[in-house]
């Protein structure tokens, strides 16, 4: 058990004043319990970091670390106490965890690698022999930290998108922030109302930063337009490509319910119309040419949304984009779709921000490629119950932050 426990000693990143002195092995629960002493001469004061004496020791406390080889492993020890200047008896801090957790910042470590890499908080747990509320635990520490460590004030913010996602039934929303250059979330709020999206801009940004943003990237909400008036004064308004098409998409599935009634041809045809080719199955594909070929009013909405997408092939050319669109919308008005003619107008009431969004393809790009990661998380954790769970996993996963805790010997 020696030489284990000098190898032990040899590994372990606890630091000099801390000496391992016992090993407790578990053959039938499969734990160990690696038991420490602090044998440091000195004791600091932990807020003033003045030298003080020792008081006592508190009681036994075991902390969650790293498994040896598959065995649960427990770090097992009593902190001192020292009697500080202001007469207060406290615990010294020391730098393999925190005083308010029952792991280790090595095991912390290992979490957040393990989540990063599952994406998934149930998986995580199973593969480090854990429970999912430490795993739960872990996320929000990291992101308030990360948070708290963001120097947003030292950033320059040209271009920004600002997008609604839903988190639960009963058209419950939460609003997210990102910087689509940087690939990142910068925050969520609860709601997408106008005061929301107003507080949550000006938290984050300041008079200069948003005299400097060049584009915000959106969808049509009135709220979302009010507050980059308000706010952005200098900013185009860009109602990108991918809530643009959802539009047309919603519009198309509204008219296939509708005439489904009359047309058999239909039953069956919701994803077949609404996939894009190259993922459509080859049942699907069968499904979708029978469709088309019927010349039924989804068929000749579903032109339209396919002629709209080839209006953003066209970049840098405010004119000529702007009549396309208006070509476009003056061909399929007159075929009198009323689900569709909602759309149609709708494009032409905000005209500025759709040509913006067909010749700033780039901005689409960055923005529709994080709405899809942002989706993937509200799917692999399988809808999320509050606002705090989701906006965690949003910001850990995608807000770029410094999720790390800070490890000192």
């Amino acid at each position: 058990m020696r030489i284990t426990k000098d190898f032990l000693n040899l590994i372990s990143d606890f630091g000099d004043d801390w000496k391992i002195e016992d090993i407790e092995v578990n053959v039938v629960d499969k734990t160990a319990h690696i038991h420490m002493k602090f044998i440091g001469e000195k004791l600091f004061d932990p807020e003033t970091e003045q030298e003080v004496t020792l008081y006592d020791h508190s009681p036994k406390r075991s902390w969650r670390h790293l498994d040896i080889w598959d065995y649960k492993t427990y770090i097992v020890t009593r902190i001192p106490r020292v009697l500080c200047v202001d007469g207060k008896v406290k615990k010294i801090a020391v730098g393999w965890t925190s005083n308010s957790d029952r792991h280790t910042y090595s095991f912390e470590i290992k979490v957040i690698n393990t989540l990063i890499a599952t994406k998934n908080q149930t998986k995580t747990a199973e593969l480090l022999n854990c429970s999912f509320k430490l795993v739960n635990r872990v996320m929000h520490k990291s992101v308030e930290r990360g948070m708290s460590n963001r120097e947003t004030h030292e950033y320059s913010f040209n271009h920004l998108s600002i997008d609604e996602k839903s988190f639960k039934k009963n058209h419950k929303y939460v609003t997210i922030l990102s910087d689509p250059i940087m690939g990142c979330v910068l925050n969520v709020a609860e709601g997408r109302n106008y005061a929301t999206t107003k507080c949550m801009l000006e938290e984050l940004m300041s008079p200069e930063q948003m005299q400097n943003v060049q584009t915000i990237s959106m969808d049509m909400w009135k709220a979302y337009i009010k507050v980059a008036k308000l706010l952005l004064p200098e900013a185009e308004v860009v109602h990108d490509r991918f809530h643009l098409v959802k539009y047309l998409n919603d519009a198309i599935d509204k008219i296939r319910r509708r005439e489904i009634k009359d047309n058999e041809v239909l039953n069956n045809s919701r994803y077949a119309i609404l996939k894009n080719e190259e993922n459509r199955t080859q049942k699907q594909q069968e499904v979708f040419e029978a469709v088309i070929a019927a010349n039924l009013e989804v068929s000749k909405a579903y032109h339209a949304k396919e002629s709209f997408k080839s209006l953003f092939d066209i970049h840098n050319d405010y004119k000529l984009s702007l009549d396309n669109l208006k070509a476009w919308a003056s061909k399929f008005f007159m075929y009198k779709i009323t689900e569709l003619n909602k759309v149609i107008l709708r494009m032409l009431n905000h005209s500025k921000g759709v040509v913006n969004a067909m010749i700033s393809n780039w901005t689409n790009a960055m923005a529709e490629r994080l709405n899809g990661k942002v989706q993937e998380i509200k799917v692999s954790g399988r809808g999320y119950r509050t606002f705090d769970k989701f906006k965690s996993a949003i910001l850990f996963f995608h807000g770029k932050l410094n999720l790390f805790p800070f490890k000192w010997a």
